[in-house]
């Protein structure tokens, strides 16, 4: 080995400067992220707990609540039952199977005080209308029958189709209507216009869309004193939605004569009645109505008298409910106003209101009334 020679070789390397840090292990910090994470996690389940809690709690409330609700609906229901004449029965379409999963006709039949049991005597329909519902095209139809029409009564001969529940309650108006129009009749409502301002308030009032403005003829007068009657000029109404109470809407579809355009027929008044009919049952079938329900049971239901049970009309309010008013379909049976040999108005009957019952059971195109023919059969979709 060389002089001077190192027995070792030297290798260059680079280095990190400064100082290394140390990592030093600290349980306490340990501790407090353990905790933290704890609390954490704890607090996350905490309001979990009580979000499902809130939610269960709301569930149990709307169950209890559409119980009492239910439970006061079917009482009034069962009154309304009995409201009925058992000869309906055997006029009416025997149907089996829920009325969500199947079409239903139903006459809806709105007298002027004659929903008590078989009553009769001088009282007649105001309104005439047959309800088809099918729940699997969600549609609704309507077929109007003037009460003014003149037609065979059972029994009875020829006659306006009124004077049939005068003559026979219930019974007699069904199977008149039966009779007329070949339709088969699944259920019957019959609802009572002098129960029709309570019906209305119970349900916190209607909204209506009035088409154009009215200045009615003057009947109830609002005023107590003879002299503030004499100056009144009667009812009034706007064109537009507005709401009513339940004297509003009896006296809306009361009215026989707008003095704003006398060329309105029996017919606009007939529309005013379903009008407020639908609007009730519009109320009754919303969120609204059902929260009212444990309260206005029995008084939604004073009015009528049916042969559906509470479980049926509430599968009908259901499909009421889910079905597309828009695309409703508005039928009316009509023909040529003429006097009877007693000197009645009444409406003869048009060849048309055949193909206008078939636009309205779906076995035809639907077409509108002839222009010009205030009483003129047909068939318009919506409105």
């Amino acid at each position: 080995m060389a002089d001077g020679e190192k027995p070792y070789r030297l290798y260059k390397g680079g280095r990190a400067k400064g100082r290394v840090p140390l990592q030093r292990h600290s349980a306490k910090s340990d501790e407090a992220a353990k905790r933290e994470r704890s609390d954490a996690a704890t607090g996350g389940r905490h309001w979990g707990r009580w979000i499902a809690l809130t939610l269960f709690g709301v569930i149990v409330l709307a169950v209890v609540w559409g119980v009492l609700g239910y439970l006061s609906f079917a009482r009034g229901i069962a009154d309304a039952n009995d409201r009925v004449p058992a000869s309906v029965a055997p006029q009416l379409t025997k149907q089996d199977g829920l009325l969500v999963s199947q079409p239903s006709t139903i006459l809806v039949l709105g007298t002027d005080g004659g929903t008590q049991k078989g009553r009769s005597g001088s009282r007649r329909s105001d309104s005439i209308v047959l309800l088809r519902a099918d729940p699997s095209k969600k549609k609704l139809a309507y077929l109007s029958i003037p009460r003014d029409l003149q037609v065979e009564i059972p029994g009875h001969g020829t006659a306006k189709i009124n004077a049939a529940f005068q003559w026979g309650g219930p019974t007699l108006a069904l199977k008149t209507v039966r009779t007329l129009t070949g339709v088969p009749i699944d259920h019957v409502v019959f609802a009572d216009f002098d129960g029709l301002r309570d019906l209305v308030d119970a349900v916190g009032g209607i909204e209506v869309d009035v088409p154009k403005p009215i200045l009615a003829n003057k009947f109830d007068c609002p005023y107590k004193t003879q002299a503030q009657c004499e100056k009144w000029r009667g009812w009034h109404f706007e064109k537009g939605k507005q709401h009513m109470d339940g004297r509003r809407a009896l006296v809306y579809s009361r009215i026989r004569v707008n003095r704003l355009d006398y060329s309105e027929t029996d017919v606009a008044r007939q529309r005013r009645q379903q009008q407020v009919l639908a609007a009730t049952a519009d109320k009754i079938a919303s969120v609204g109505g059902f929260l009212r329900m444990p309260f206005t049971g029995d008084d939604v239901v004073k009015p009528l008298a049916t042969d559906l049970s509470a479980w049926q009309l509430s599968q009908l309010a259901w499909v009421w409910f889910r079905a597309d008013k828009s695309k409703a379909l508005h039928c009316r049976l009509g023909g040529d106003p003429a006097r009877s040999s007693d000197g009645q108005a009444v409406i003869l009957g048009s060849e048309d209101n055949v193909s206008t019952i078939a636009m309205f059971t779906g076995r035809a195109a639907p077409l509108p009334p002839q222009k010009g023919l205030p009483y003129a059969p047909g068939c318009t979709v919506g409105g």
